[in-house]
């Protein structure tokens, strides 16, 4: 029966997770590993045979997965993998050649240069260490509290009626220490006294502890990162249930992870994500503006006036997004045009690409059984099944549209299938597609392939992606998709958005917890819905959700109700056209910043303790972020025209009166309706250009020096074609630009008090 807890005001649907087991009173099913003793060794790891207070014998493989990178796996079977490896591998461990490994009948090092493994055999102890010796994390001895019993899961695994239900593993966790991460996270940045759940949920909104995207990987602030390779419901007690230990519960049949050594963020999430795959850098164009339709229906008539108008009014647009009503009404999603309401429509994708504008549709992997191509897959074995054998027709809408078949991408001929729907409308002149839902995998669901519903339910996400992904590839040249669920290694699939979010104060400031969360999860590419989804935004909340927009990775205007400026007032229009002109101004940054998540894995939008790690606040401030390195955003998250900015330690500068202020300090700040709080690094150099239309292949450059430089500033402008590194020096007070690489600088603007000659 799923978990339904009391009095939730917001309904629980077909999708709900399987609660663990519950174990009777005392300890009874409880193993915990209590000594171990070497089976073999190489060069890259040792394999123990683990003896545990329940008298069973478990198999404890420590390995090197890469320079930094140490994984640990307890299993009864040594070749155990995870149940979701059926469908997809998710993590690619790696070597280091300058590996050591030291075993003895007692102790055993692990060593992958800057991270250790430290065991001891007998009584069990693992810990790791980082080039230093400095202890990094180390496993919870299993303390007993004043009754006997154990207060945290130790390392072992957890039997219900004499059958493994999960493996366990706990770390001591000084009271210091903060975790960031476990994906688009909605709640406070620090995870600790958390308990998140990795199921991906229709979350209905961004405030709450349901995630439509959950990474099952947190990092500290201590230095390192945890990975679980798992797709099922894998729990993370974050020092809630006792204040001093990190608890890991895997309800698979083995437990496998991997300790990654920092010492800072970025240094941590690039292992990361080359364990578990590199971003993918969306197509230039993507990162300038994307106009929705909006959730009701639509014609082509009205997306061609849509274009019109935008054009007219001078707004910044690269790409319009047509939603559901593409398609016939009660047919979502079957990936066929309404020929009533799209009569023409590549004549309508011709003339919008002579506009400059790119296409992205809507669609997602359910299909109305009232859609005439639900009959044909059906009877072809397309779509998930009931364990009957039927097929699984779910309520996947939670009542609000009928209910629909899931496309099983665990068969190849329903994947061929459905990428040749997909080729279709790209080969027509779509440029992208909007890959919605994707959380709707019953637990009772069976796949082609055998796997249950509860196994496959969040990898199911990425087989979507990937699939959508391969046939964008195939016909366009690029791997771009919308994506609003993800899992570990997502990543790959740029970009994703925030999903259903509310049109408040509060969802926009948690909205951007999710983002930050996210960013610190390994995924940089990420937007969310400019106003809010659900509902209508007031004035001043569009004008600033329009700001917090403009200022993140990638921006799109999309709702329940229109977000087209026009159908607003004229001062709230003004000021998110004037938003976006500076997101096209500042795009030679954006897209530098861009270039350089793409291979590193370090976020765009990024929380401070990216940059700041050793600053405790910089764990905790999670109402604004930096944008690339440089930028500091602070959205207006409330109605009332005033909140607190921390700002790091050093100089900042005021990017609209340009007034320098001192760090390391809260600074109260009430601005305008018409700016964002923002402030540059001083003595940083910020590429820009003259904002257009249509985000440029080729910009013609120019620079804001934000102050003097202690000596020198430097900044690398990453473009198609290639990086330019510009050099700036001071002499005296006059600043000595020079620019190498194929850009050609036409100008610096100084910005700040005391302005210097430029030589450039």
């Amino acid at each position: 029966m799923p978990y339904r807890p009391p009095l939730i005001a917001r309904e629980f649907f077909v999708a709900d997770p399987p609660e663990l087991p519950v174990r009777e009173p005392g300890e009874e099913g409880l193993s915990a590993l209590t000594s171990a003793e070497v089976v073999a060794s190489d060069g890259q790891g040792v394999t123990l045979k683990g003896s545990t207070s329940a008298e069973e014998t478990l198999v404890v493989q420590i390995t090197v997965a890469g320079e930094g990178v140490i994984r640990v796996r307890l299993s009864e079977d040594p070749d155990a993998r995870t149940r979701s490896s059926r469908a997809i591998s998710m993590v690619t461990p790696g070597e280091y050649g300058e590996a050591v490994v030291e075993a003895s009948h007692s102790r055993v090092i692990v060593d992958a240069g800057s991270l250790r493994a430290e065991v001891r055999l007998n009584p069990w102890n693992l810990r790791f260490t980082d080039r230093a010796g400095r202890t990094l994390v180390e496993q919870d001895p299993g303390h007993p509290d004043i009754s006997g019993r154990l207060r945290t899961l130790p390392f072992g695994r957890s039997a219900v009626d004499g059958a493994p239900v999960a493996y366990h593993d706990t770390f001591v966790a000084p009271a210091d220490e903060a975790f960031g991460g476990f994906g688009e996270s909605f709640t406070p940045l620090d995870k600790r006294g958390q308990r998140p759940l990795m199921w991906n949920f229709d979350a209905f909104g961004a405030e709450s502890q349901r995630a439509y995207k959950n990474v099952p990987f947190y990092l500290s602030s201590r230095g390192y990162g945890i990975c679980v390779d798992s797709g099922t419901p894998v729990e993370f007690d974050m020092c809630q249930s006792t204040h001093s230990a990190v608890q890991i519960i895997v309800p698979d049949d083995l437990i496998d992870y991997y300790v990654i050594a920092g010492p800072t963020p970025a240094e941590v999430l690039d292992r990361f994500d080359g364990l578990t795959s590199r971003p993918e850098l969306p197509p230039k164009w993507a990162f300038g503006t994307w106009i929705s339709s909006g959730f009701f229906r639509d014609s082509q008539e009205r997306v061609l006036e849509r274009a019109r108008k935008i054009r007219e009014r001078g707004i910044p647009c690269d790409v319009l997004h047509l939603d559901c009503y593409w398609q016939a009404d009660g047919h979502w999603s079957d990936l066929q045009w309404d020929p009533e309401t799209f009569p023409d429509p590549a004549g309508m994708l011709a003339t919008l690409k002579e506009q400059g504008f790119k296409v992205c549709l809507w669609m997602n992997s359910y299909i109305s059984h009232l859609s005439p191509a639900f009959a044909e897959a059906a009877e072809k074995g397309y779509f998930l099944k009931r364990p009957d054998g039927e097929t699984y027709v779910a309520d996947t809408w939670h009542g609000s549209y009928p209910a629909c078949g899931i496309v099983d991408f665990t068969n190849p001929e329903a994947v061929e299938w459905f990428k040749g729907l997909l080729r279709d409308r790209l080969r027509e002149g779509v440029a992208a597609f909007k890959t919605d839902f994707a959380e709707g995998v019953p637990a009772d669901a069976v796949a082609f392939n055998g796997m249950t519903g509860t196994e496959l339910h969040n990898v199911y996400t990425l087989l979507f992606n990937d699939i959508v992904a391969d046939a964008t590839r195939e016909v366009n040249g690029h791997g771009l998709v919308w994506a609003r669920s993800s899992y570990l290694g997502g990543q790959r699939h740029s970009a994703q958005w925030s999903g259903d979010v509310d049109t408040t104060y509060s969802a926009m400031g948690s909205t951007i917890r999710g983002g930050l969360s996210h960013g610190l999860s390994g995924i940089p590419f990420w937007s969310h819905d400019a106003g809010g989804f659900t509902g209508t935004p007031s004035p001043d909340l569009y004008i600033r959700w329009s700001q917090f927009a403009a200022l993140s990775p990638l921006v799109r205007f999309h709702g329940t109700t229109t977000r087209e400026p026009w159908e607003f007032p004229p001062h709230a229009e003004q000021a998110a056209i004037e938003a976006l002109r500076l997101r096209y101004r500042l795009m030679p940054y954006i897209y530098s910043a861009a270039v350089t998540a793409a291979e590193t894995g370090a976020p765009m939008l990024r929380a401070l303790c990216v940059d700041y790690p050793d600053d405790p606040v910089a764990w905790q401030a999670d109402l604004e972020y930096l944008l690339g390195t440089d930028l500091l955003v602070a959205p207006m998250t409330s109605a009332d025209g005033t909140r607190k900015v921390y700002l790091p330690s050093g100089v900042w500068v005021d990017y609209w009166t340009g007034e320098a202020v001192d760090g390391g300090r809260y600074v109260t700040v009430s601005p305008p309706l018409d700016q964002i709080p923002l402030f540059v690094r001083h003595g940083s150099l910020i590429p820009v250009t003259e904002p257009g239309d249509t985000v440029a292949d080729d910009p013609r450059v120019s620079l804001l020096a934000f102050g003097l430089p202690e000596r020198e500033s430097r900044t690398t402008i990453r473009d198609l074609d290639g990086d330019t590194t510009v050099t700036a020096v001071r002499d005296g007070d006059r600043l000595v630009v020079t620019a190498e690489g194929p850009k050609q600088i036409d100008g610096v603007e100084f910005v700040g008090p005391g302005a210097p000659v430029v030589i450039n």
